[in-house]
Order: structure tokens, then C-alpha cells, then sequence
């Protein structure tokens, strides 16, 4: 059986609500014996609707052009590729330190990428970086002693904690590849589909609560990377020599994915769901529960929310879908989404309707150019209600509409909890994610002395989980010297901020993200002591070094991204909930001109917020051009702001205070303060001059 694609069809104008946006279709990998077959069969339904308006010569009839619609030059990789394996296994066996172009793009299937060392000239030093696939974070005590042992061994000593819950392992060598991966997965750990063409890590909130809603959506994001894991042993054969790993599925994951009543899957492939050319770009999908956006729910393909009724027992799903981050600068057609609303399904029809949602991509997403091909794209051209006509198809349902939930609020759950069934967890802020140095022994210390295990959250941080009481002093005195404080001991910027991990080893980066957040939140700390807003206030920041939007920056109260060396975009209006997408306020900002931009912007806010009002919100209030203008006309700050700007709370609760009756005339806690001293002083001279 050969595959082959359907026809290529320009969406008319009047189908898309953004005439910018111009979305090829593909109707999809059609199984055929002949791949001719689907180009006659589009020559007949095309001739049958025009037969009567047509008129040709007799002498030179008309005939059937066979089109082949236009693919990326990834697309044929994974053509010819025997599912994911040529010319990858030939690679990695010779001397050369790198790999070929093919394998190049082949491997990401595997969960790795190659990249070299961009900071040196001349020769390239070629190396790997490996992405583990941990499904809600969960990570085994013994995966990660052994994945720390390998940092040592085959990496540059340092582990990274991801966006998406995983780790990162840099700085293997080609010729340690196999060994590393054998390693990885025979101590309970898999890097497939970590990157790639597929599905990739399904995020869930870390937290491990013992609660029934916490513990469904662990479960679902486990069942639903089951049923979207690679089948045809590509991986195993790659790197254990076809050595089988059997795992356990519940029985309804292997059931939805077997089911093929509605047309989903390729009869009699090795790769039921995904055939022979996968998807046509990663795909992203997140599980958690009402109010929890720990997962920054909105900015994944795939979106799903547990509904419980009033006793706490999960019944269903609310499910979104169209959300991405990557877009390309200086072309407006591309662009970060937002996932919207498709629907309600009841709890044991979710993986049907997953798949239905990947299998509506898998067909009808763009396979030549990759940079329109993520379903933020198609959502974009087609709209939901045709993307959900489409998709209920694939599903043979329906979807019912989304219940009503909470507002969402960012849960970082740092510092120590109660799990529910007796133990703690502790969640430990981690700058970067990066792991390394004294951090890295005394968390391996803790690990291994405890048998702890581990989760790893969205935003880059770590969880130790099932901790007994008794242990809680010991295992905070050890973090502690090894500088993993707990989070009232942190500045309350870094705790939120994120960054990828750009140069050197990232071959996109066009400058800094990771080894330059630290001193911009210096900087940013600094100008918010210089216009007086207090150590516990904070805004959230996300760089990245290119447009890619790895650290999500699109979604960033301030959000730094990469345009040009030494330089960057500046997004404004994402909110602490990560509800709302931020937009463009200035490109080319060089990065030691951050302070021309941002202190005016700070200033402002602090003395024009509304009550409880954030960065991101007080942004849109004001509105762009306002805060352009604010910041042309900056001079520095205003004399009697500055000369006199005293520390006038010695506590919290005063401060509370005042604050709370300052709301009521519209001033801060600070500016009322100040009257009441100057009227008390005003009285005090009034009363002398008059004696």
C-alpha cells in the first residue's frame, strides 16, 4: 500500500475572515493502491459540475492534469523514511560527528536535535539534546538518578527543566547517542515524541493532590499519550535493536485507538493513526482542572478541562482548540493563537474526540510550508464552526456546549503542601530551569536519601512529592544550602519569569533569552525601587531568543522577544492568569536601552493602576498609543517624586491599610500617606503662626 496526498484547494476569500491569510487544504493522506486514482476522481467531480457551461474543441480534447500538490522537503523525508527509521539508523553507526540532512529532521521523531556550539568559530562541535517525554511532569525516583548520572557522564553536567514538563539533556556526543537513549529507556524513561511530527508532551498540573479531579487529569493526560504514541517500533528498533519494551495500556486506550467506525485510522498500518507522514507539525495538548492554569491552558492545540458535578466526580470535559505560540517576524500572516472553545464531551468519549481533533489536522492541515501548518492555522481559515462540523464527523457525535467554569488563576505551587493522603510535597523554584552545580547535588542528595519522586511543572520548576512530616526539616535545610530557598526567600520576578534556552546550543536564536534574563530582572528590580513599587509587587516576563515562543512570551504581562542581535520585540497585555495574548509595543528595543522603554511604563502604573490592577491590565487600559506617548515624552522621573520618595510602612498590615482607603480616592497607599503628612504639617504651622 502506498500513500498518497489529496489535492491542494485554495480557501476563497470569502471563507476566510482575514483575506492576509491565504491556507492551502489538503484533503489528507488517502490510502490508495494508486495514487493516480484521486487525481482522476477530482478530473471527474470537477468535469460532471461544469459539463454544461464547458465547450471543447473536438481536435484537441481536454485531459486530466495530474497535479501533485506541492510538499515540504520533511514531508518526503517522512515519505521515504520507513517510518522514521532511514536514514537515521545508518547515521548514527559512521565516524562523521553530525548527521545528514534527512536524519537531521528524523531524529526529532526520537526526541532529539542536533545543534553545535555557537559561540565558537571556525570548526563546528556538533552535539545532541535530548528531550524526555513525561507525561503531567511524573517523573520515577529512579529516572531521575539516572538521568542526573547521565549529565555527569554524556551531557555538559547540567539538567533542564522545560515549558512542557520535561527534561532536557545537552551536550551528547553522536557516538554516545545510543547508549544514552538504551539508557533512558530501560530505567523507566523515553524520549519518543518528544519532539517531531506528533504529539507531543501532554501537560497536566504537577501538583500531586490526592484530590479526584487532580488525580482524572493526570490520568486522562497519561491515556491520551498513550493513544497518541508512535506504534510501528521505529524507536526501539533505532536504539534497542528492535528489543521490545512491553507496557501496560488500559484497555480503552488500546479500544479508541483500534476503533476506526468513522474513518480515522489507515487499515493495516503499523501506524494506525498517524500512516506514514504523520502530522504535518507538532501538536500540543494539555489537561487540567477548573480555575488551575498551570498549563497555560489556552496555548495548546489541544485544551481539556475535568467537569465534576457538585460532589467532586469528574463527569466530562470541556475541550479547546486552536492554540500556538510560534510565528515568524515581519509577516503578519503568521501569529500566536489562543485555543477557543469546541465543545463538551462526556468523560469516557475524550480519547475519541481527541483523535477525531488530530485526525481533522492529520487531513486537512498544510503540508507545504511549515510554517502554516499548525492547527492554530486551519482554525484561523476555516473557523470553528466548520472546524467542528468536520471534526464531529471523525467523532460520530455531536460535542454538547462547554460548561461554565471558574475564572482561571496561575498556580506555581512552590513552597510546601499537603498532598491529601498524609505527605507533603514541596515545589522548588528553579531560575531557568536549569539544574546544575551545588542545586544539582543537593537535590540528588534528597532524591535518593528520601526515595523521593518527582514532577516537573510548566513553568520550569521541580516538585518533590511524598515527603513525611518528619522529613520536612531535614530536606529544607539541605535544598536550602544548595540555594533552592523556599519562595518568600525569592524575588517575586524571578518566581514567575521564564526563558528558553537560546544561545549557544539553539541554532534559531537570533540573541540572548536564557543567559541574559538575569540581569534584565536585575534591571527590572532596580527600576521598580527607582519609581517605588514595593519588593512583593511583580510583573510577569518571558524572553525567548527568536520568534518560536518556546517560553510562551506571547502570553507575558512583558514579553521580550528576539529580533536582532542584542535586541528585542517588547509585548505587552498578557495577564497574570495567562488568559489574554499580548501584543507588539516596539520592536528593535536594543537590550541596553530596556530601561527608556520599561521605567516610564513602570512609573506610570504605579502611580495610575486601578485597585489590585496588574501590569498586563493596566496595559490595556491605557492602550498602546498612550503608552507610546508616555514614553517619548519621558524625561525621568518627575523631581518631587524622586527627592521625596520615602519609605513611609514600616509592616505590611499598615500598609493594607492604607492602601484600602486610598482605593476609595483614587490614589495608592503611598499618595495618601503623603497628603495626610502634608495637611498634618500644614496644621502644625498653620497653628504656630497663629499664636
Amino acid at each position: 500500500m502506498t500513500t498518497s496526498f489529496g489535492a491542494a484547494i485554495n480557501i476563497a476569500a470569502v471563507d476566510d475572515p482575514n483575506p492576509k491569510l491565504q491556507i492551502q487544504r489538503f484533503n489528507g493522506l488517502k490510502s490508495t493502491s494508486n495514487s493516480i486514482l484521486l487525481s482522476r476522481c477530482i478530473h471527474r467531480s470537477f468535469s460532471h459540475s461544469n459539463s454544461t457551461s464547458i465547450v471543447r474543441a473536438v481536435s484537441t480534447p481536454a485531459k486530466p492534469a495530474a497535479v501533485e500538490p506541492k510538499r515540504s522537503k520533511v514531508e518526503i523525508f517522512k515519505e521515504q523514511s520507513n517510518f522514521i527509521r532511514y536514514p537515521l539508523n545508518e547515521e548514527i553507526l559512521n565516524d562523521a560527528p553530525n548527521i545528514n540532512e534527512a536524519a537531521t529532521q528524523l531524529i526529532k521523531f526520537h526526541g532529539s536535535y542536533m545543534q553545535y556550539n555557537r559561540d565558537e568559530r571556525g570548526t563546528r562541535s556538533y552535539s545532541f539534546m535530548l528531550r524526555t517525554k513525561n507525561p503531567g511532569g511524573e517523573v520515577p525516583n529512579k529516572l531521575y538518578l539516572v538521568m542526573d548520572d547521565l549529565a555527569d557522564q554524556f551531557g555538559i553536567g547540567t539538567l533542564r527543566l522545560t515549558t512542557r514538563q520535561t527534561f532536557q539533556l545537552h551536550g551528547v556526543l553522536k557516538k554516545d547517542l545510543k547508549t544514552v537513549m538504551s539508557t533512558i529507556i530501560h530505567n523507566m524513561g523515553s524520549t519518543l515524541g518528544a519532539c517531531g511530527d506528533l504529539n507531543r508532551n501532554v501537560l497536566a498540573p504537577a501538583a500531586p493532590f490526592a484530590k479526584k479531579d487532580y488525580v482524572f487529569a493526570k490520568q486522562t493526560a497519561d491515556n491520551i499519550a498513550a493513544l497518541l504514541t508512535p506504534q510501528s517500533g521505529f524507536y526501539y528498533d533505532v536504539w534497542v535493536d528492535g528489543e521490545k519494551f512491553m507496557t501496560v495500556e488500559p484497555p480503552e486506550v488500546v479500544k479508541a485507538r483500534n476503533d476506526n467506525s468513522h474513518g480515522t485510522n489507515f487499515p493495516d498500518s503499523p501506524e494506525p493513526i498517524y500512516g506514514t507522514q504523520f502530522l504535518p507539525r507538532k501538536f500540543k495538548i494539555a489537561v487540567t482542572v477548573p480555575s488551575d492554569n498551570s498549563v497555560d491552558i489556552f496555548t495548546n492545540d489541544i485544551g481539556v478541562v475535568v467537569v465534576s458535578d457538585e460532589d467532586g466526580e469528574p463527569q466530562g470535559f470541556n475541550i479547546y482548540v486552536g492554540g500556538g505560540m510560534g510565528r515568524t517576524h515581519r509577516m503578519e500572516t503568521t501569529f500566536p493563537r489562543l485555543a477557543e472553545p469546541l465543545g463538551y464531551v462526556p468523560k469516557a468519549d475524550i480519547l475519541y474526540a481527541v483523535k477525531a481533533i488530530v485526525v481533522t489536522q492529520r487531513e486537512n492541515g498544510r503540508r507545504d510550508d511549515r510554517r502554516y501548518s499548525r492547527l492554530k492555522y486551519l482554525l484561523s481559515s476555516w473557523g470553528i464552526e466548520k472546524f467542528r462540523s468536520v471534526t464531529e464527523q471523525y467523532y460520530g457525535k455531536k460535542f454538547e456546549p462547554c460548561r461554565e467554569l471558574p475564572q482561571w488563576e496561575f498556580k506555581s505551587y512552590l513552597g510546601w503542601h499537603e498532598q491529601g493522603d498524609g505527605s507533603l510535597f514541596c515545589g522548588l523554584h528553579v531560575d531557568n530551569g536549569r539544574v546544575k552545580g551545588e542545586m544539582k547535588k543537593a537535590l540528588r542528595e534528597v532524591i535518593e536519601k528520601y526515595n523521593l519522586n518527582v514532577r516537573l511543572t510548566p513553568n520550569q520548576n521541580i516538585i518533590l512529592s511524598n515527603i513525611r512530616q518528619s522529613w520536612k526539616r531535614s530536606i529544607t535545610t539541605v535544598l536550602a544550602q544548595g540555594g533552592l530557598l523556599q519562595p518568600r526567600f525569592v524575588d517575586p520576578l524571578n518566581l514567575t519569569a521564564m526563558a528558553c534556552p537560546a544561545f549557544p546550543l539553539c541554532p534559531l536564536a537570533i540573541t540572548e533569552a536564557e543567559r541574559g534574563i538575569p540581569d534584565i530582572l536585575k534591571r527590572v528590580r532596580a527600576m521598580f525601587d527607582k519609581v517605588g513599587l514595593r519588593f512583593y509587587e511583580s510583573v510577569v516576563i518571558r524572553v525567548t531568543g527568536c520568534p518560536n515562543g518556546c517560553a510562551r512570551p506571547y502570553m507575558a504581562e512583558l514579553g521580550l522577544v528576539g529580533d536582532g542581535p542584542n535586541s528585542y520585540q517588547i509585548w505587552l497585555g498578557g495577564t497574570p492568569n495567562q488568559t489574554v495574548l499580548a501584543r507588539t509595543f516596539k520592536d528593535k528595543v536594543k537590550v541596553q536601552d530596556l530601561e527608556k522603554v520599561l521605567e516610564p511604563l513602570f512609573f506610570h502604573w504605579k502611580r495610575k493602576r486601578h485597585s489590585k490592577e496588574s501590569f498586563g491590565e493596566f496595559s490595556n487600559r491605557l492602550g498602546f498609543e498612550k503608552l507610546g506617548d508616555l514614553v517619548e515624552k519621558w524625561d525621568g522621573i518627575p523631581e518631587s517624586s524622586s527627592r521625596y520618595n520615602l519609605n513611609l510602612f514600616a509592616d505590611k498590615e499598615t500598609y493594607q491599610a492604607m492602601d484600602a482607603l486610598a482605593r476609595i480616592q483614587n490614589k495608592n497607599a503611598h499618595q495618601l500617606a503623603i497628603d495626610v503628612i502634608r495637611n498634618y504639617v500644614a496644621s502644625q504651622q498653620n497653628g504656630k503662626s497663629m499664636d
